[in-house]
């Protein structure tokens, strides 16, 4: 179909630009912000180390997601997406969610035992509902790609 066609390149163009946005950001952004914040605020500074290593590791979740997003549009374009391997790379994308969410409720829980003003906290509990929501929505889809799959296997016997 051609519209796939066009939408899958689309995709694949903005996924290639995302993953390079966030490359530089893991490697030049993030670090020299968190520098930037220790030399601004050195109360602050013992903080310098963890904050990058956190977010350098929610931005490679993010990759991993971006990975696996890329092998399930290549089975599609190869209409092999109701095959058991396209389970691997969505439980590739549900078990990065979940990595990324259990250091997101780490650092929530850290920053609202020591913040002083609820806004930070507040946000991170944002995030933390929405990166949730995201998590059961892939665990869904799972379930129905689970599902698509047996038929189309069942279906590929009887005829």
């Amino acid at each position: 179909m051609l519209t796939t066609e066009r939408a899958v390149t689309a995709l694949r163009a903005f996924l290639v630009l995302l993953f390079g946005i966030l490359v530089l950001f893991q490697t030049m952004s993030l670090p020299g912000q968190f520098a930037h914040m220790a030399r601004e605020n050195p109360d602050d500074a013992y903080l310098r180390w963890p904050a990058t290593a956190v977010t350098v590791f929610w931005v490679l979740c993010v990759q991993v997601v971006i990975v696996c997003t890329w092998q399930l549009l290549t089975l599609v374009k190869h209409d092999r997406i109701f095959t058991e391997a396209s389970l691997a790379w969505v439980d590739g994308i549900v078990w990065a969610i979940a990595a990324g969410w259990a250091s997101l409720v780490g650092v929530f829980l850290w920053v609202g035992f020591h913040a002083d003003d609820p806004g930070l906290p507040l946000l991170l509990f944002l995030l933390s509902t929405g990166v949730s929501v995201l998590g059961l929505l892939m665990v869904v889809m799972r379930a129905l790609l689970r599902q698509a799959t047996t038929l189309r296997t069942d279906m590929e016997a009887v005829i």
